[in-house]
C-alpha cells in the first residue's frame, strides 16, 4: 500500500525532485530578490513580504517555472509587479512607523548617502527605478535586465541612460554612461 500524503497523494520521486530543485532555486535567488525588493520599497519587512509572495507564486507554478532557462527572472518580474501594491500601502507603513509600531533602524546602521540615493531612485518613474534596482542592487547585466523586464537590450540601455541623468540631476552628480 502506498504511503498517503496529507493531500491524499502518494509520495514519489518527482515530489522530491521538485522540492530539491525549488530549494536550490530559493537558496540561489533569495538574497538578490531581497536586495531588489528593498531597493524598490525601502522597507525591510515589506521587501521580505514581497520576496516571500514571489517565492510562493514560484512554488505554486514550479512545474512550469522550474523549466524556464531563467526562473529567477520570472521571480523578479513578480517582485516588480508587486512593488506597485506596496507603494500604495506606503502611506500606511509610514504612519505606523511614526506611531512606533515598527522599529526604525539605528542611525549607526544606516548610510545617509545610500538612503539619499535609493530615495531618489524610488522617486523615478516605475520602469526606471526597477531597472536601476536590477542594475545596481542586483548587479545584473543589460541582457539579464532585458530578460527580467521582457524588453529589448536597447530599451534597457535607453531607460538606464534616462534614469542616470534624472538621478544625477536630483543628486547633483556627474553622469557616467557605463552600463
Amino acid at each position: 500500500m502506498a504511503e498517503q500524503r496529507p493531500e491524499g497523494r502518494a509520495a514519489g520521486a518527482h515530489e522530491h525532485t521538485v522540492s530539491d530543485d525549488f530549494t536550490s532555486f530559493v537558496a540561489r535567488e533569495r538574497a538578490s530578490l531581497l536586495a531588489v525588493a528593498f531597493a524598490l520599497c525601502a522597507d525591510r519587512h515589506a521587501a521580505e513580504d514581497l520576496v516571500q509572495d514571489a517565492l510562493v507564486e514560484a512554488f505554486r507554478r514550479w512545474d512550469r517555472v522550474g523549466t524556464y532557462d531563467e526562473p529567477g527572472a520570472w521571480a523578479r518580474r513578480v517582485v516588480h509587479r508587486a512593488t506597485s501594491r506596496w507603494r500604495k500601502l506606503g502611506t500606511e507603513s509610514r504612519a505606523l512607523a511614526r506611531l512606533g509600531a515598527r522599529p526604525v533602524a539605528a542611525a549607526a546602521e544606516r548610510d545617509p548617502d545610500a538612503d539619499r540615493f535609493w530615495d531618489a531612485v524610488r522617486a523615478l518613474p516605475r520602469r526606471q527605478s526597477q531597472m536601476i534596482a536590477l542594475r545596481y542592487a542586483d548587479d545584473l547585466e543589460i541582457a539579464e535586465i532585458a530578460t527580467v523586464m521582457e524588453c529589448a537590450e536597447g530599451t534597457v540601455k535607453a531607460t538606464l541612460h534616462h534614469a542616470r541623468r534624472a538621478l544625477a540631476q536630483k543628486l547633483a552628480l556627474e553622469v557616467r554612461d557605463d552600463a
